[in-house]
């Protein structure tokens, strides 16, 4: 025997992985050997700092991934996460049953045959429906009255035939109402193609726009298109282009270029259809461009100049724009201008700033605004009267909830409508009489098998942060369940980009509370719960906040015995993979169990290459890495960096072999090196979609296999297989 073959040997004998039999408990005989990584040391160096990779070699190109023949390279890297699915699936095998009963009552739940609340615009009642055992909505509308015939402008179902993922997005019809533009992704990489249908005949036209982003606008003469360009290499929305319908791709006509690689861009109509509208976005910078929507031959003005760090928002209404801004004013103001005056030294102050509350959002209806606010990591309406200069607050009653503006497009009405969901309430659609201030429901998700909020209780807590600083909480349970050491608790986060973790009803997640867990949002720095400052805490060179503020709630939570660290679960997705990846090296003896899905956690490699989406338009959320201090803060946190040789709570990591956003070598390098450091025999499982991409499978029911894989691991860990 070789020496290599007396290492593999004895690798296989003294292997370390597990899994677990329907007690929960570990077996260590007869187990499928975890796969072994390739090590190939690459030397990266920055800042006179060295760091030893031995799973760079991971890193695939797009066109190595798609290519018909597979070269050495891919073929190792696709064997190994082959390699990593095979053993997850081997150990999760005893829970195979499990996981079937809980992707079937998942679905159960879902109402098969279902439709959306139809909004009306220019002529025709819009809305989207649902068919029994398919998995892709339709699109469809009625003119002038809902008692007329159906028209579908385009089934997403029979578009998807023949794909493993397919994604609709971006659907725009011309003022006419004869031309329906979408946009599809067939491969999960968010690279669209736009497709024209002409809705009198239900036939495609000859035209079709590559490599396009979703989200365009109709010029007011019905053949002329605007669209956003990506970049082919960065995957990031680059230009703006005006299509003339009948013409090739090749004759569009550049309307804008976006020169700094740290602004995504995009076009939209405003509400009014008045105005195109071009808008340009970084982490602290807006910038709007607009033309009339009459004037398709016309060119771009820039709303106000792009001058320092400004964000704001912009809404069209009659002879003047209304402007959420955030100008000398952290939590924003209401401001408006003229139409024809739309530099900032023109705006007029509507509604101020508060220190307490933040302004989200604006709906405009002639007599009204409706102001979307953000305050205690709650929302409100906050209806504000244009005649009398009045305000007053739609009210709610439960501790934990959210509530945002639906789908307005009228002016003329004082009809408003909002979506509110909580903990323990199904998403429900109101229509709110703005002068009588009264609500009635609309539409109410209906849950199959039923559903009773009140079996379920909300609360609010407050853990204090390793700073002193106050962390919101937001939890729901059985009502029967009594809480101590033992008793299961699952804790969510997110905590980047100022996006707050709302506490939002889950149907799917009915399946661990009936099963006796608890489940709690950690409101954590990074997001915008409790204003901007909230956010500013949590980013740059306070990141670590967002990570010590999720310990700190995890921490609290086993401190008043509403679980232990034997008991207690934590899951984050993408950026909130991050956080996931931060506490597993900082604080692992807090969790028995982590879901990681989709993880940013290469932060310094990923970082320093500006050709990877989404890295130049973040130097502003994490730093640069290519300037001294940020590589130093980054690195001290990145969670590829810092694995040590210790012991790691069990671990389930989840990508998708086509993701745009977090690559799928970044938790799959993470994986090989946690698995070659750590001290420990708990499960550290990779599963890796191999046909899908940031948001894993497309269908509405195929993404749950995901969830039930998930929830499996949790469950199995406290030995509940059924």
């Amino acid at each position: 025997m070789n020496k290599l073959s007396i290492i593999l040997s004895t690798i296989v004998l003294i292997s370390s992985a597990c899994s677990i039999d329907q007690t929960g408990q570990h077996m260590k005989l007869n187990e499928p050997m975890p796969p072994i990584a390739l090590k190939k040391d690459s030397v990266l160096e920055a800042h006179g700092n060295v760091r030893i990779d031995p799973y760079f070699w991971m890193r695939l190109s797009d066109a190595q991934k798609t290519a018909a023949q597979l070269d050495e390279q891919t073929q190792q890297v696709v064997s190994y996460l082959d390699a990593e699915n095979t053993y997850t699936d081997d150990l999760m095998k005893p829970s195979e049953k499990l996981q079937e009963s809980l992707y079937n009552e998942m679905v159960g739940r879902i109402k098969k045959d279902d439709s959306s609340i139809p909004y009306f615009k220019n002529g025709y009642w819009y809305y989207t429906r649902y068919e029994g055992e398919k998995e892709y909505p339709i699109y469809c509308r009625k003119k002038e009255s809902l008692e007329g015939s159906e028209q579908i402008i385009l089934d997403a179902n029979i578009r998807a035939k023949g794909h493993d993922y397919y994604y609709a997005s971006g659907l725009t019809i011309s003022k006419d109402n004869k031309i329906l533009a979408f946009a599809e992704d067939t491969l999960s990489r968010r690279v669209y193609n736009y497709l024209f249908i002409d809705l009198e005949t239900n036939e495609f036209l000859t035209d079709v726009i590559i490599n396009a982003e979703p989200g365009a606008a109709w010029a007011n003469d019905n053949r002329t298109f605007y669209y956003t360009s990506k970049n082919s290499i960065t995957l990031l929305s680059e230009s703006i282009n005006r299509h003339q319908l009948g013409l090739s791709q090749e004759n569009d006509e550049l309307m804008y270029h976006e020169k700094d690689p740290s602004f995504y861009i995009g076009v939209t109509k405003s509400k009014s259809d008045d105005y195109l509208i071009i808008y340009c976005s970084s982490t602290l910078v807006t910038d709007y461009f607009i033309l009339s929507s009459d004037d398709p031959k016309g060119t771009f003005n820039q709303f106000t100049p792009r001058i320092g760090p400004h964000e704001y928002a912009i809404e069209h209404y009659q002879n003047k724009f209304y402007i959420l801004t955030n100008w000398d004013a952290p939590n924003f103001r209401l401001m408006e201008t003229s139409e024809v005056r739309t530099a900032k030294e023109h705006w007029k102050e509507i509604i101020p700033n508060s220190r307490e509350t933040l302004l989200t959002d604006l709906d405009v209806f002639k007599n009204h605004l409706v102001i979307s606010e953000r305050t205690n990591a709650l929302t409100y309406l906050n209806i504000f009267n244009q005649k009398t200069g009045n305000q007053h607050y739609i009210q709610f009653e439960e501790p934990a909830y959210v509530v945002r503006a639906g789908f307005n497009t009228e002016f003329n009405t004082e009809k408003f409508r909002f979506e509110y969901s909580s903990l323990t309430t199904p998403r429900t659609t109101y229509e709110y009489d703005l002068d009588k201030q009264v609500k009635s429901i609309l539409k109410q998700e209906e849950i199959i098998g039923g559903h009773d909020p009140k079996d379920y209780i909300t609360e609010r807590l407050f853990a204090e942060g390793e700073d002193g600083t106050m962390i919101p909480l937001s939890l729901v349970y059985k009502k029967e369940l009594i809480k101590n050491q033992n008793t299961p608790l699952l804790l969510v986060g997110y905590g980047s980009y100022g996006s707050s973790s709302d506490p939002y009803f889950s149907a799917t997640r009915l399946s661990l509370l009936n099963r006796g867990f608890i489940v709690a949002i950690a409101h954590v720095r990074g997001g915008q719960e409790m204003g901007r400052q909230w956010y500013e805490d949590g980013k740059m060179f306070k990141k670590k906040n967002t990570f010590k503020d999720f310990i700190s709630c995890a921490q609290y939570l086993s401190n008043i015995a509403y679980t232990s660290p034997k008991h207690l679960y934590a899951q984050g997705g993408s950026a909130g993979g991050l956080l996931m990846g931060a506490i597993a090296n900082m604080s692992p003896e807090s969790f028995n169990g982590i879901v990681a899905a989709v993880p940013f956690v290469d932060v310094i490699s990923t970082m320093m290459d500006e050709s990877i989406p989404l890295t130049t338009g973040e130097f502003d959320e994490w730093g640069n890495p290519k300037q001294l201090e940020s590589y130093e803060y980054m690195l001290s946190y990145s969670p590829y960096d810092q694995v040590k040789a210790k012991n790691y709570p069990n671990m389930l990591v989840t990508t998708g072999y086509f993701d745009s956003q977090v690559q799928y070598w970044e938790p799959a390098k993470w994986v090989a090196k946690l698995r070659d450091l750590k001290t420990d025999d708990n499960m550290l499982l990779l599963h890796t979609n191999m046909s899908a991409g940031h948001g894993g499978s497309s269908g509405r029911y195929q993404r749950l296999k995901d969830t039930a894989l998930q929830y499996a691991f949790f469950l199995s860990l406290e030995g509940i297989n059924k």
